[in-house]
């Protein structure tokens, strides 16, 4: 298949319009039109990966930490990321990245964490906002099924777990066409009234030019008049880190040894122990101090997380167990995300994980 079948999917399926505005996630090296065989999988890019996509012959690395962050002024070679561009280049290798945009999904980053440690009822910590777009439009009413089918196909209409939701209310729209038009209904030069259906609909934002698409190819008006309102509304299935219920409550310290053997994390920091029963956690993969006061709002035993500061252990202030696990550690089951995404589009395409340990920490 070619590079952009491969991106094209995965920019649908981690829609690139839920990454932060200072991330770079989507396709960073590579020329669309290329055919590609295999892909390797890797939390991040760096040199040594580069040269096992090589020996294995992949000629795609799917990544989460995007290899590019900040501009490009020069190519030569004299910083890290300068190095991995050329040698990706010299040898053909695609480079894409799923960053933010996979953590806020329902099946990103810290539901994976959570499925990890064995939660249970696991939903969104920190909902996103601002995502989500409403239709508006008018049909005639022999076609509110035709349109309103087109507008679901698109993927409209979907709210948390039900899907083909909309809603229709009868009207009198009214409209004159020009010597211009070829008019559905009516005739040029008069005014003619039309019973319609004032349809409407809810999509996520990155939806957007395909549900219009399918509007305008279903509806049978020259001229469709729609409205698209941007929507306030939190979403329940997208957002920053998750929280939910061990099946068995156990103690702090049973949690802190559980937590480090399954994420192999070498270096647990963690804040003063409050001296009770873990049994809800919050969690956020990566760097996830901003969400602490959410954590704590939330009733959560523990946080886990990555990154924490100096003074945020202060913060605590003995309502919840603050646990960093690291940044790598936190986010390395990324991979298996990413994988079976491919797999589950492209099940004969050849996908593997990098076998380099590409993190950068280490501990005495």
């Amino acid at each position: 298949m070619k590079l952009k079948d491969l991106c094209s999917y995965l920019d649908s399926a981690v829609p690139l319009s839920f990454q932060e505005g200072y991330d770079n996630s989507g396709l960073q090296v590579g020329l669309s039109e290329r055919e590609i065989t295999s892909a390797m999988i890797t939390l991040d890019i760096t040199e040594e990966v580069i040269d096992e996509a090589i020996t294995h012959g992949c000629d795609v690395l799917v990544s989460h930490h995007p290899l590019i962050f900040n501009g490009i002024k020069s190519l030569t070679g004299k910083s890290f990321t300068e190095r991995i561009l050329f040698n990706a280049v010299k040898n053909d290798i695609a480079v894409y990245s799923a960053h933010t945009n996979l953590d806020v999904l329902s099946n990103g980053v810290s539901r994976k964490m959570a499925e990890k440690i064995g939660l249970e009822e696991i939903s969104v910590l920190s909902p996103s906002e601002k995502l989500l777009l409403k239709l508006v439009t008018y049909i005639p009413e022999s076609h509110l099924e035709a349109v309103r089918n087109a507008l679901f196909e698109a993927g409209a209409g979907v709210i948390g777990n039900y899907d083909k939701c909309g809603f229709a209310t009868s009207g009198t729209g009214s409209f004159r066409a020009n010597e211009m038009t070829k008019p559905f209904r009516g005739e040029k030069g008069k005014i003619h009234f039309e019973k319609e259906i004032r349809f409407e609909t809810i999509l996520f934002s990155h939806l957007k030019e395909v549900v219009i698409k399918a509007l305008l190819d279903a509806h049978p008006y020259e001229e469709v008049a729609y409205d698209l309102y941007s929507l306030e509304n939190k979403n329940a299935e997208i957002g920053l880190g998750c929280i939910g219920k061990l099946h068995d409550p156990v103690s702090e310290n049973d949690f802190l040894k559980f937590v480090s053997e399954v994420f192999d994390a070498k270096g647990v920091r963690y804040s003063k122990p409050k001296g009770k029963p873990v049994i809800k956690v919050a969690l956020c993969g990566g760097s996830g101090s901003s969400l602490l006061n959410h954590a704590i709002g939330s009733g959560a035993d523990v946080f886990l997380t990555a990154d924490i500061k100096y003074h945020d252990f202060f913060k605590t202030e003995n309502k919840i167990l603050l646990v960093d696990i690291g940044h790598f550690e936190s986010e390395k089951f990324s991979r298996e995300i990413l994988k079976d995404l491919i797999i589950k589009k492209f099940p004969k395409f050849a996908v593997r994980f990098s076998e380099t340990n590409t993190n950068p920490i280490n501990y005495f």
